[in-house]
């Protein structure tokens, strides 16, 4: 079970700023998710062997070829803003 104390770290950690009312719903999804945790380690794994995905995959294997890729201009064709051979995108801070 996790109390008040893990949950105000957790919520630190996240740097959330959480209500009483909050605080109570997330104490009782927070146990009830680790409860549900410790049913799923009690399975029995012995002998199973791990998957990498959940489903058989073919190797699907071909040749790299080399192919003629789009000029500059057809690439920049259908931008909504450019500048030069670039596109024009709003400034990341």
């Amino acid at each position: 079970m996790i109390n008040e104390k893990d949950l105000e770290k957790v919520a630190e950690l996240a740097r959330l700023a959480v209500t009483e009312q909050e605080r109570q719903a997330y104490l009782k999804q927070m146990t009830a998710i680790l409860d549900y945790f410790d049913q799923v380690s009690e399975v029995e794994t012995k002998g199973v062997e791990p998957l990498v995905t959940p489903t058989q995959i073919e190797e699907f294997w071909r040749m790299d070829e080399q192919k003629e890729g789009l000029s500059a201009e057809e690439a920049l064709g259908n931008a909504p803003e450019k500048v030069g051979h670039l596109f024009k995108v709003p400034p990341v801070v």
